[in-house]
C-alpha cells in the first residue's frame, strides 16, 4: 500500500472535535450531553440575515468574485469604521470562514520552514494551518496563575530567529478569554516594528469585551499599518458559524496579490453565506446588546460556579466566550474521555475540550480544559452539577 503524507500524520487532532464519537455514543445510550466543548453560539442569528435567506429570488446561484461580493465588502468597510478601523474596500478579501482567512494568510506570507511566534495556549487550528503551509508555530507560554497575561517582551525576543516572519495574537483570546491591554499591544507593536515582522491578529470576538476599556485592534497601532494581517469572521458575532464567511484585511499590496491567487484557486466564497452576512451587518443595536448582555451574565454564572467547586480554578475571562479551567485531575484528556465514556449523573454528562490540545509544549495544560459558555444559564447550572459529581467520582482525581 502507498504511504500517506507525513504532513497528514503530524497534523494534530482537534481538541474540540476529537471526542465527538464518544459524545455520540453517550447520546445513543440515552444520556443528555452538555456541550461546553465548542464555540457554537446557541443565540438566534439576526432576523435580518434569516429573512434575506428566506426570500432569495435569484434564478441562478452563481460564482461570486474570488475576493467576495463588492456589496458585502462595502458593508464591511463601514462596519470596521464603527471600531475606528480605517480600511478601504480593496483592503478586504472575503474568505470561506475565519479558518480559510488564517490558512490563506499563512500560505501567502510564509515559506516552508518559516516561523510564527504565538502566545500559548492558542486556538488549536493555528497549528494545523501552519503545518498545511509548511511553517512552524513557536510558542511563548502564558500561565493560568497570571490570568494568561502576555509574556514579557524578553520572552518573545529570545525566540526570534532569521526564520521568524510574524507574531500571531487572538484578541479577545480563544481559548482563554484574555483581553490584551493597551500596554501589551504596544509591546507587540514595538517588536513587530523592530524586527520587521507581520502581525497576524485574529479579532473575531471584538464585540465581546467585558472590561469597559476601548477595544484595541492591531490596526489601532501606529507605525505598523502595512504589517498587519487582520483575521475576521461573522460566525461568532452573528451566531452564523454555518454560513462560513470570514475575511482577511490588510493594507500590504503585495500580500493582497498573493492572497488573491489562493482565492482564485478555490474559485469563490459561498454565495448564500455572503448574502446572509451582508444583511446581518444591519442587525439592530438591540440584537447586539442582547447577545453581549447574555454572555456577560453567562460568564459570571459559569466562573462563579466553577470556582465554588473544590479544586477548580478559572480566572475571569475579559472577552470572547471561553475560559480555561484547571481541574483537580491527573489528566484532563482522560477525564474528558471518562466523562463521555463511563460517567453519568441522573442521565446526564458533560463534554469539554482538553486544554492540552491548545498547547504545543508537552506536559503543559494536562489538568486544564477549555469551556465555552454558549449554553443558557439553566443548562450551565446542570452542567456545573454534573462536573462537580464527576470530579467526586473520577478515579484519577487529585487534592479533593
Amino acid at each position: 500500500m502507498p504511504n500517506i503524507s507525513q504532513r497528514g500524520q503530524i497534523m494534530p487532532e482537534s481538541p474540540i472535535r476529537k471526542l465527538v464519537p464518544l459524545s455520540n455514543d453517550a447520546k445513543n445510550r440515552g444520556l443528555k450531553v452538555y456541550h461546553l466543548n465548542i464555540g457554537q453560539p446557541d443565540l438566534p442569528s439576526p432576523a435580518e440575515g434569516l429573512e434575506v435567506l428566506k426570500h432569495i429570488d435569484r434564478k441562478v446561484l452563481e460564482y461570486s468574485p474570488s475576493e467576495g461580493l463588492l456589496s458585502l465588502r462595502q458593508k464591511l468597510e463601514k462596519y470596521y469604521k464603527r471600531f475606528n478601523i480605517n480600511v478601504d474596500v480593496d483592503d478586504i478579501i472575503v474568505t470561506t470562514g475565519g479558518s480559510e482567512a488564517v490558512l490563506f494568510a499563512f500560505m501567502a506570507c510564509l515559506d516552508p520552514g518559516d516561523e510564527i511566534i504565538v502566545p500559548e495556549p492558542a486556538y488549536a487550528n493555528y497549528m494545523a494551518f501552519a503545518i498545511s503551509a509548511g511553517a512552524k508555530i513557536v510558542t511563548v507560554p502564558s500561565s493560568i496563575d497570571e490570568g494568561f497575561a502576555l509574556p514579557p517582551v524578553e520572552k518573545f525576543e529570545a525566540l526570534i530567529t532569521p526564520k521568524t516572519k510574524g507574531i500571531l495574537i487572538c484578541n479577545p483570546n480563544n481559548p482563554t478569554g484574555y483581553l490584551y491591554t493597551q500596554k501589551e499591544m504596544n509591546q507587540i507593536r514595538d517588536i513587530v516594528k523592530k524586527y520587521d515582522l507581520f502581525l497576524f491578529s485574529d479579532e473575531v470576538y471584538r464585540e465581546f469585551c467585558y472590561t469597559g476599556a476601548p477595544y484595541i485592534s492591531a490596526f489601532h497601532l501606529p507605525g505598523i499599518e502595512d504589517q498587519v494581517v487582520l483575521i475576521d469572521s461573522v460566525s461568532k458575532r452573528y451566531s452564523e458559524c454555518g454560513i462560513r464567511i470570514g475575511a482577511i484585511i490588510t493594507k500590504h499590496k503585495e500580500l493582497k496579490k498573493n492572497v488573491m491567487k489562493f482565492c482564485q484557486a478555490r474559485l469563490s466564497p459561498p454565495l448564500l453565506g455572503q448574502i446572509v452576512a451582508e444583511a446581518s451587518i444591519d442587525a439592530s443595536p438591540d440584537y447586539m446588546l442582547m447577545t453581549y448582555n447574555e454572555y456577560v451574565e453567562r460568564r459570571k454564572f459559569l466562573i462563579d460556579g466553577l470556582n465554588k467547586i473544590p479544586g477548580c480554578y478559572s480566572p475571569i475571562p475579559m472577552g470572547a466566550f471561553y475560559t480555561v479551567v484547571s481541574l483537580p485531575v491527573d489528566d484532563a484528556d482522560k477525564f474528558c474521555e471518562w466523562c463521555l465514556r463511563e460517567f453519568e449523573y441522573e442521565g446526564q454528562t458533560i463534554f469539554m475540550a482538553p486544554a492540552s490540545g491548545f498547547y504545543t509544549t508537552k506536559g503543559v495544560g494536562n489538568n486544564e480544559v477549555r469551556m465555552a459558555y454558549v449554553l443558557n444559564k439553566e443548562d450551565l447550572s446542570k452542567a456545573l452539577k454534573v462536573l462537580a459529581e464527576a470530579l467526586k467520582a473520577y478515579p484519577g482525581r487529585t487534592n479533593l
